[in-house]
């Protein structure tokens, strides 16, 4: 099969498109034929490396992907050959308390598709059937690889853990992520007011398309939190989307007293720091969240399919320039997903 691999860490010139065997799946796990692959900043990470990161090399990138089961190993009541799927990239291993209690994004030993194992940057892969969800025909497979990751961690954190309901107000730290265009969809689903912050009036304009109530251009308002802060009346916000990090302090000085900052990533750097005060005085809460249990996972992509969230799309490469498309999403070029086409 045709792959983008990479053989050693480094930038964009180190991932190779060449021939690597297609996996062959195991029992109770089906074979399948990407038609689409959809790009996290993740992606970048693992190419770059870290301290620690054991990887099986070559590794291939890319959690998210869309296609049609070609083969099945073992009996299956639930899925057929030429089935048109998008995978879940949550792998729990099914076995511990965790993923008994269906917590499986909490699993002993977890992992994500594209991150310790080799990911969808191919023209197949092999996954337990459990990690497939079934869509239409006529779905469009790039929109299916775009939402998966992307809408079960915005739906987890925000519904799930966060517990946002209706009537709250919600700030959104960056307009044009795949999880932050995400959040701000998830929360007017809700019916929550959305104020986003954004790098360009030509992002904040996108988010506004999405349902954004409030923009706020962060190139002119350096000071953004006294910017939200006069927004909500000097209200303050009741919960911030924030998987920025560095931005952990202005994001504090936003929320009201018992607000909820809310995150699933650290673009901006894993250590910073924050003035505790903020935590006590305010009766504020850190919730952190990685991915989605499956109940979740199943749940959002239903909306999905019902046309009732929608993923929003940036640009589609072929998978040759895998390469090309990493250096967009690095550079914050995007709004929403960027995918990858597999022909």
């Amino acid at each position: 099969m045709k792959a983008v691999l990479f053989r050693k860490h480094g930038g964009p010139e180190v991932l190779e498109y060449t021939d690597f065997p297609a996996p062959e799946p195991k029992p109770g796990e089906a074979l399948i034929r990407l038609r689409a692959a959809a790009l996290n900043r993740m992606d970048v990470m693992v190419r770059n490396g870290w301290p620690g990161l054991k990887l099986e090399l070559p590794h291939i990138n890319g959690a998210d992907g869309a296609g049609e089961i070609v083969e099945i190993n073992g009996a299956s009541s639930d899925f057929e050959i030429g089935d048109h799927v998008v995978i879940n990239s949550n792998l729990g291993c099914g076995e511990c308390e965790y993923c008994l209690a269906g917590k499986d994004n909490m699993c002993r030993d977890w992992h994500l598709l594209g991150e310790t194992v080799r990911g969808t940057n191919a023209e197949y892969v092999a996954l337990p059937l459990k990690q497939l969800f079934k869509l239409p025909d006529d779905f469009d497979l790039h929109q299916a690889a775009a939402a998966a990751l992307v809408y079960q961690t915005a739906w987890h954190s925000l519904v799930k853990r966060g517990n946002v309901q209706k009537g709250e107000t919600v700030l959104v730290v960056g307009a044009g992520g795949g999880v932050n265009s995400a959040s701000i969809q998830v929360a007017k689903f809700i019916g929550a007011q959305v104020i986003a912050i954004g790098s360009d009036a030509k992002k904040l304009e996108k988010a506004e398309a999405l349902g954004a109530d409030i923009l706020i251009d962060r190139s002119r308002e350096a000071d953004w939190s006294k910017a939200v802060f006069l927004a909500t009346d000097r209200l303050g916000v009741d919960v911030v989307v924030d998987n920025v990090g560095t931005t952990f302090m202005q994001s504090l000085r936003t929320l009201r007293k018992g607000g909820r900052l809310l995150t699933v990533g650290n673009s901006g750097g894993p250590k910073f720091e924050i003035d505790n005060r903020y935590m006590f005085a305010k009766h504020l809460s850190i919730i952190g969240s990685t991915m989605s249990t499956m109940a979740d996972f199943h749940e959002v992509m239903g909306l999905i399919v019902e046309g009732r969230l929608k993923a929003v799309m940036d640009k589609t490469f072929p998978l040759k320039e895998a390469g090309i498309a990493q250096e967009r999403l690095w550079k914050n070029e995007n709004f929403g997903k960027i995918t990858l086409s597999i022909e």
